[in-house]
């Protein structure tokens, strides 16, 4: 089948055809680094990060180009409250996304550019949109002349006679308040660099427009995003590289928003949870698995009741795959396809939760199996469950998620060793029916986070929520 995909300016799934047979080229707007990360920001991060995994599988040699935002007003004004150099706030945060990026197992992107490190490509970008007639200097700012582009405003589908231009302090000198400033005039103290039009420093929109230019080219694939980037942001970057002459991204995706009570979840609400809290209350396969596998185009409210349930689902698939291997005794591969339902559900406009169901009945399958003896079935139930996994970044023998040898094989060994020895005590109890006694020491363990599940080969234990 034919990858299809949810475009936003169609408004309408469609066929992915890519722009060079057998490669795909993603353009996705980053994270801006003014905070650490909350699990809204980085749930773009993963929705792309399963498209980059299924165009992968299908064959594709992927591109995957992320940004960082280094500099904006929020930057600076925390920079100034905490009295601290604005590049040291951006570098900070910058990391803590990476940090969560990776924690949750998103593949790294091929290419990362920071705004700063790419003013000159900013400043060619302007000098021909002004040679052009779409863009003018006015009291060293740069403004982008929305009236000069007759395409402005199809991606949201607003009335330019109805505009209400986001702008910021100190941008002066507009033609028309709906345009939009793509370079801001140097103020006292604050981080600038030189141009023709004086010093200053770039317009958020602007910063999109050269990164992708200068990595993907004049035209490429995908370009993604959150739904709240639609406007002013990602019409504001098609604005700036049509207008220069790039044909820029041929499909634009958005995924939808973690909400709390509703609301976008956002740092100006205070309702953000951070990533790096998250992960000491929950395994982060279990947040990868709660953010990764509803539908990108669908919302996710927040609540611990559904990360609870998400906890008690992925342990499930690990039960299965612990208890194959233990049977097989030995490592069982991933499949090289995935069952066909499963391919069908993502070529969908990546339908996770449809593929998720394909997953979860084919565990269903291999513990009957199991229930059965056949262990040649439960293998080959295990190696297609492995396959799709893999996909999803989920696959709980990845060494991403397992330990790679070195110290996680032998913390794993310790406290297993340890675990056993708890487990030998509780059967002694159940042995002489001593079941209060039972029953605490399995309380115990899982208020330490770890679940027990007694079967006919005796307990075994598996690391829960913390």
């Amino acid at each position: 089948m034919t990858i299809r995909l949810y475009d936003t300016n169609a408004r309408q799934i469609r066929d992915f055809a890519p722009l060079e047979p057998g490669r795909v080229s993603i353009y996705l707007c980053g994270a801006t680094v003014q905070a650490a990360p909350h699990i809204g920001h980085i749930r773009s991060g993963l929705n792309f990060d399963i498209m980059r995994r299924w165009f992968a599988y299908r064959g594709y040699e992927v591109t995957f180009v992320r940004n960082v935002t280094d500099i904006d007003d929020k930057i600076i004004a925390k920079a100034a409250d905490q009295g601290r150099p604005w590049w040291s706030i951006g570098y900070e945060n910058e990391r803590a996304f990476n940090d969560g990026y990776r924690v949750l197992g998103c593949l790294p992107p091929t290419y990362e550019p920071r705004a700063t490190g790419h003013v000159p490509e900013m400043v060619e970008m302007m000098r021909g949109l002004i040679e052009r007639g779409h863009a003018y200097e006015a009291e060293g700012n740069v403004y982008f002349d929305v009236r000069s582009f007759p395409g402005y405003l199809e991606l949201s589908r607003q009335d330019l006679d109805d505009l209400r231009q986001p702008s910021g302090e100190g941008e002066t000198g507009k033609r028309d308040p709906r345009d939009f400033a793509m370079w801001k005039a140097a103020k006292p103290g604050e981080p600038s660099w030189e141009t023709p039009w004086g010093r200053g420093r770039p317009g958020w929109h602007l910063e999109c427009s050269a990164m992708a230019h200068k990595y993907l080219g004049g035209v490429f694939d995908v370009h993604g995003g959150g739904l709240d980037l639609v406007f002013p942001h990602h019409e504001n970057e098609i604005a700036q590289a049509k207008a220069y002459g790039d044909e820029f991204a041929r499909y634009w995706v958005h995924n939808a928003w973690v909400t709390m009570s509703g609301e976008k979840m956002s740092k100006s609400l205070g309702n953000s949870v951070l990533v790096s809290e998250m992960v000491k209350k929950w395994r982060p396969v279990v947040l990868r698995y709660y953010l990764g596998t509803p539908h990108y185009r669908s919302m996710i409210e927040y609540s611990e009741e559904a990360l609870r349930e998400a906890d008690a689902a992925y342990a499930r698939i690990e039960g299965f795959v612990q208890r194959v291997v233990e049977k097989a005794g030995r490592a069982v591969e991933p499949a090289d396809e995935v069952p066909p339902a499963f391919a069908e559900a993502m070529d969908d406009d990546l339908g996770v939760p449809q593929a998720l169901a394909v997953i979860h009945n084919t565990v269903r399958q291999g513990n009957s199996a199991l229930a059965a003896d056949d262990k040649d079935a439960a293998t080959a139930r295990l190696s297609e469950v492995r396959a799709m996994l893999g996909v999803l970044g989920l696959d709980p023998l990845d060494p991403h998620w397992a330990g790679e040898g070195g110290d996680a094989q032998s913390l794993h060994g310790v406290v297993d060793s340890l675990v056993r020895m708890v487990l030998d005590q509780r059967e002694a109890a159940r042995a002489r029916k001593d079941w209060a006694t039972a029953d605490a020491i399995r309380d115990q363990l899982g208020q330490s986070g770890l679940s027990v599940e007694d079967g006919p080969d005796g307990p075994r234990w598996t690391l829960g929520a913390r």
